[in-house]
């Protein structure tokens, strides 16, 4: 089992670095994880819905480049489907079982992902009705992906 995250963006606040570097070796033992952060585009102050669509785009072609055709692609996506922490780890081991031993992850910059990168997604999901910062999603996302393992396996943590 092999899971990447790909990231629109670089995590600069120094706690968000070493709560990453937490759940990355707690999730270690578990699967073979990896992130990989795709620089995201300079955006001026209050751009338009036109300049925001093209900063969309070329950073959803970033990610684009750096996918298999075999890579089963699950996007973060603000409106898609919430699940709770044991449906996320069935959802997870699903994916495992179903031959998807390469899942991917791809968090989007600030004003979202493009319209082709959703399209390109086997699936999405939402992990609440609130916005965060996508450099915080990243932390949110491995505990969660953590914790699914710990589901999984009847591993006390959960509760």
């Amino acid at each position: 089992m092999r899971i990447r995250i790909i990231a629109i963006g670089k995590i600069k606040e120094t706690y968000l670095k070493l709560g990453i570097e937490e759940y990355l070796k707690r999730i270690k033992p578990y699967s073979q994880i990896e992130i990989v952060e795709v620089n995201d585009e300079p955006v001026k102050d209050n751009p338009s819905d036109s300049e925001i669509t093209i900063v969309k785009n070329k950073e959803g072609q970033k990610v684009l480049k750096l996918l298999k055709d075999s890579d089963y692609l699950i996007s973060l996506d603000l409106g898609k489907k919430q699940l709770k922490s044991p449906e996320f780890a069935r959802f997870l081991e699903e994916k495992f079982v179903l031959g998807n031993s390469f899942i991917t992850f791809v968090i989007g910059g600030s004003y979202g992902l493009s319209d082709e990168l959703k399209q390109r997604a086997n699936d999405s999901i939402s992990l609440s009705e609130m916005t965060f910062l996508h450099q915080m999603t990243r932390l949110i996302l491995l505990e969660q992906i953590y914790r699914a393992f710990k589901i999984n396996r009847n591993e006390t943590y959960h509760k």
